[in-house]
């Protein structure tokens, strides 16, 4: 299936990096220091700001300090995130057509994209610099303005709920979900991880599709 595009635009966390079992680690530590039940945190948890999350668990006169605490909880154990298969080829392919849009906050994204060999993209829209996070579409927005592409020029590879409906509701050209957990959102399209995906020059081009468009 040939996705013609301007631009490509990717989440990070199921996506680039696979920092599942670290996130649901730290946060369940977090969850536990703040009594909280750490079910409830962990559902719906991905995609989403840490910003958001803290605010749904604990009063607004102690939301900075849990914000801080989850963020070095996370910071600190970085170094256990690994590279989805096929991300570094992905990213190395494209002529600096590519963004970044993800929930994480800065020193977060940098330090585990640095765990798995990634470079910075010129464009990252991260959780601290939008108003609304995922599933609102600001982030996809403005990282195709940044990218001077019109969004329905624009491919989302994304992996949560709230991430494909942030790319859906932006009205990107294609939204691609990434891992079998991907089968679970609306995403049109949905593949094993970015092996199945390659850039042909004048879009990218995925093979061996768990979902195809109806």
């Amino acid at each position: 299936m040939n996705l013609a595009c301007q631009a490509v635009l990717f989440d990070m966390d199921g996506v680039l990096t696979d920092s599942t079992v670290a996130a649901e680690h730290a946060w369940t530590q977090w969850a536990h220091e703040y009594d909280v039940d750490p079910e409830q945190v962990l559902r719906g948890l991905h995609g989403r700001r840490a910003t958001d999350t803290v605010r749904m668990y604990v009063p607004d006169s102690v939301h900075a300090e849990a914000l801080r605490r989850i963020n070095a909880i996370e910071v600190a154990d970085a170094g256990s995130t690994t590279a989805i298969p096929g991300a570094r080829e992905l990213v190395d392919s494209l002529p600096g057509n590519w963004a970044l849009v993800t929930s994480a906050p800065p020193e977060l994204l940098t330090v585990r994209l640095a765990a798995v060999g990634i470079p910075l993209p010129s464009v990252v829209i991260n959780g601290d610099e939008v108003t609304r996070g995922k599933p609102d579409p600001e982030g996809y927005l403005r990282a195709a303005e940044k990218l001077g592409v019109p969004i329905g020029e624009c491919v989302v590879f994304e992996d949560s709920g709230n991430g494909v409906a942030a790319g859906l509701a932006a009205e990107a050209g294609t939204v691609v979900g990434v891992g079998e957990g991907a089968l679970e959102t609306p995403a049109p399209v949905v593949v094993r991880d970015l092996r199945s995906a390659r850039w042909t020059g004048g879009g990218v081009e995925v093979s061996g599709e768990l979902r195809r468009p109806s």
